[in-house]
């Protein structure tokens, strides 16, 4: 059987769920000493002065450092790059004479600090409990100043300034698609629907908290950082040695097992610094391991867009225009930009609409920085484009599924140029919608809602379609080295947090060779091993790794085609490999491991790659919910989920994915959230007992299917596929709710819908009716 195709259950999974993963906290080093972080409580102020003498007096204190310390020893920002420019994402038109502003981002900073837990000193002792208490002995002065948390808020003439080169705290604003012809056609627009709404701020909430191990070796000045970061070991180990100021080949990053990552991971650690940073002032290797309160004030954030849009149809449904406004609230610093463009890119999704202009604008603000999290900027784009399509069709007397029907994209038209000017490459829209329906029962809901009815419940349904466009760091490398006792080395750049590259990158290399799946070993995520590799993010693993696997297995043929011909004296263009072996015309072969042993040198092939083209997986989910009018309970009662992976080279890890990813859209649309105090900046959500989480009772048994039209974009056909039920869930579930009160007069509920809001949707309803 062809391994590519094959539900393979995950390898790695054995040693992950009998406890023998290992991640960076399972790492101690001999004579390890440990850090605290101490964090402002403040979202705003100035330091004034950090008196560190009572802690530094502590017998078993190490060392007590400060931003002033760092900034004497040459450390330097973190180079996140938020990149916004280039395919194949929207091209952002810039104002005239417009700088985007790239704040500087210090791993401790110096004189001002700009959101509540940011870090201002580290303090290092001979256990983790001395460190906590030393860092009590710290004396802060802090001036306070006035903070802002809304990103709206923030571009007011009379808002705190964050930073002085930052006029109205705007890092950049920008524009897309065509003004003119879209007010040309909202003029002529039969009907027209509009929607302001909050895509708020959540956490990415990974189960294994931050943790860093840094050691640092004096004779040879060299240092070591055991971390975890979807951007993966080369990405992380490039931006430690930007950041200390030495040499690349001063510095190692090794990565283990990762628990859980969604993005918000991706970004580099200011700790990831300050630990080797650390480990080189004590002379000592230095471990830091946060708790669940420092994640929840200072990991990256994600989402908080604030989007103003509007859709103009004709009086047949046929969509003319769409315009609006997104405001992207970044935090403190530039980390990234991609969540406003990506979703600038997106916000028609897979329909037909002649003109869209859009304005947006990435806001700082003293919050915690807000980064990518799964499909960033992609659900909040589709949320919009959704929710104005069922307005539409509720206000206007459309059939919500024929006016998306009428709407989307044919597949004749592909590869089709969407508005903004971004081109979807291939794909079937509506037959991925109808067979969505088709598998959900959509004709016979009316049943199910008049049992529910009978029940004292009130019950919706919704179907959503989305697209997403992925991209990422464009290079990655793979080598493919035979050895001599049989085992196949493939070693990727790429870094897993859970997508299961241990199981389905070796399934194509075994595939592509022909050899059984138990002789590849994987490498992975140690830059003594891994020379180039962009990470996990924005579905490009496997979209790449698989180019570079490829090509790796061509040149390690190739090269064994010429030893083979030597062993076997036969012309190379007369030896075949089939089967795992080299083969003569005239029926004599060598095994891969015989021609790895007469090989001068490794027998190994390297695929080095770049490509910038974007992968477009698209889908259709469907979702019905029962609200309790008594309480405003949201039971999320089934979920069907279509989504196009092109090419499925292990469909159980997809269906994973797929689970998965809607269990974080549907925890985004219904509970989780992060809160902070508009007043002064105080993070409201800071534990479990205030931030909410979808558990197992929440989540229904989702129903997955895959399907498989090629896309164009890719040489093998792949789509992305890990990221496609987060994508449609916010505007599928608010759709679902809304149709389940829609009788009452509710028109929209802002997310998260929550049991409070949706009840108090409901009383504001009746009320109103009255």
């Amino acid at each position: 059987m062809s391994e590519i195709g094959k539900p393979r259950r995950r390898v790695e999974d054995g040693r992950l769920v009998t406890g023998r993963g290992r991640y960076a906290d399972d790492f101690t080093p001999e004579a390890a000493a440990y850090a605290f972080v101490l964090r402002s409580p403040h979202a705003h102020a100035r330091i004034c002065g950090i008196e560190t003498s009572r802690a530094a007096a502590l017998p078993g204190v190490l060392a007590v450092l400060t931003g002033a310390d760092a900034a004497a020893d040459g450390m330097g920002p973190i180079p996140h790059n938020p990149d916004w420019q280039g395919g194949p994402d929207v091209e952002l038109r810039l104002p005239d004479g417009f700088e985007v502003a790239l704040v500087p981002n210090l791993p401790l900073p110096v004189d001002t600090v700009r959101y509540c837990g940011e870090a201002v000193a580290l303090v290092v002792a001979e256990t983790a409990a001395l460190a906590a208490d030393a860092a009590e002995l710290v004396a802060v002065d802090y001036e306070p100043l006035p903070a802002v948390t809304d990103a709206r808020a923030a571009m007011g003439g009379a808002a705190p300034q964050l930073w002085p080169d930052c006029a109205n705290n705007l890092a950049l604003t920008c524009e897309v698609g065509d003004r003119e012809a879209v007010e040309a056609a909202f003029a002529d627009a039969a009907h027209v629907v509009t929607l302001e709404s909050h895509i708020h701020r959540v956490n990415g909430v990974p189960m294994e908290p931050r943790s860093v191990v840094g050691e640092y070796d004096a004779r040879t000045e060299f240092y070591t950082l055991r971390a975890a970061s979807g951007r993966g070991a080369v990405q992380t180990r490039e931006r430690l040695a930007a950041v200390l100021g030495v040499p690349l080949e001063k510095c190692r990053a090794v990565f283990g097992d990762m628990g859980g990552n969604f993005g918000t991971r991706n970004a580099f650690s200011p700790e990831f610094a300050l630990i080797p940073w650390a480990a080189r002032r004590t002379g000592r290797p230095v471990k830091w391991t946060a708790d669940r309160r420092e994640c929840f004030l200072s990991d990256y954030q994600a989402r908080d867009l604030r989007s103003e849009a509007a859709l103009a149809l004709d009086e047949d449904g046929n969509f003319l225009a769409l315009r609006g406004v997104n405001t992207l609230n970044l935090g403190a610093y530039t980390v990234y930009f991609w969540p406003l463009r990506k979703g600038l890119s997106m916000m028609q999704g897979t329909y037909r609409i002649p003109a869209v202009h859009f304005r947006g604008h990435a806001v700082l603000t003293n919050t915690a920085p807000t980064a990518v999290y799964r499909s960033a900027g992609r659900p909040e784009a589709i949320y919009m484009i959704e929710r104005l399509i069922d307005l539409a069709a509720g206000e206007h007397g459309f059939d919500r599924v024929e006016l998306r029907r009428r709407n989307l994209i044919a597949p004749e038209a592909m590869p089709f140029t969407n508005a903004v000017g971004v081109t979807y490459d291939s794909g079937d829209y509506a037959a991925g919608m109808d067979k969505a329906l088709e598998a959900a029962d959509w004709a016979g809901f009316e049943t199910r809602r008049a049992a529910s009815r009978r029940r004292g419940r009130l019950r919706g349904i919704a179907v959503a379609n989305y697209i997403e466009v992925t991209s990422g760091i464009p290079r990655e490398r793979v080598e493919v080295r035979a050895l001599a006792d049989g085992t196949i080395e493939l070693v990727v750049g790429t870094m897993s947090s859970g997508q299961g590259h241990e199981t389905s990158f070796p399934q194509l290399a075994a595939d592509w060779l022909g050899v059984p799946f138990e002789r590849i070993r994987y490498v992975a995520n140690d830059t003594e091993r891994v020379s180039v590799g962009g990470g996990s993010h924005s579905g490009r693993s496997m979209r790449l790794a698989s180019i570079a696997i490829d090509k790796a297995v061509a040149a390690l043929v190739e090269r064994g085609k010429a030893i083979a011909a030597r062993a076997l004296q036969a012309a190379p263009e007369d030896i075949a490999w089939r089967g795992g072996a080299f083969h003569a015309a005239g029926g004599a072969s060598l095994g891969l491991a015989e021609a790895a042993a007469l090989a001068d040198g490794p027998l190994e092939g390297i695929g080095d790659i770049t490509d910038r083209s974007g992968g477009y997986p698209y889908g259709a989910h469907v979702c019905e919910v029962e609200v309790d009018p008594e309480t405003g309970h949201v039971c999320v009662a089934a979920w069907t989920a279509l989504d196009d992976v092109g090419l499925a080279v292990n469909p159980l890890i997809l269906h994973g994915q797929a689970q998965g990813a809607v269990a974080q859209g549907l925890g985004q649309a219904l509970m989780e959230a992060v809160c902070y105090t508009p007043e002064d900046g105080q993070l409201v959500t800071g534990s479990f007992m205030d931030y909410a989480m979808p558990r197992a009772d929440t989540v229904p048994p989702i129903h997955t299917l895959i399907t498989e039209v090629p896309a164009s974009s890719h040489p093998f056909g792949i789509r992305p596929g890990g990221e496609g039920g987060t994508t449609p869930a916010l505007g599928l579930l608010a759709n679902a709710v809304c149709h389940a009160l829609g009788d009452l007069g509710v028109r929209h509920i802002e997310m998260p819908l929550t049991p409070e809001r949706v009840w108090r949707a409901i009383r504001d309803a009746q009320r109103n009716r009255r």
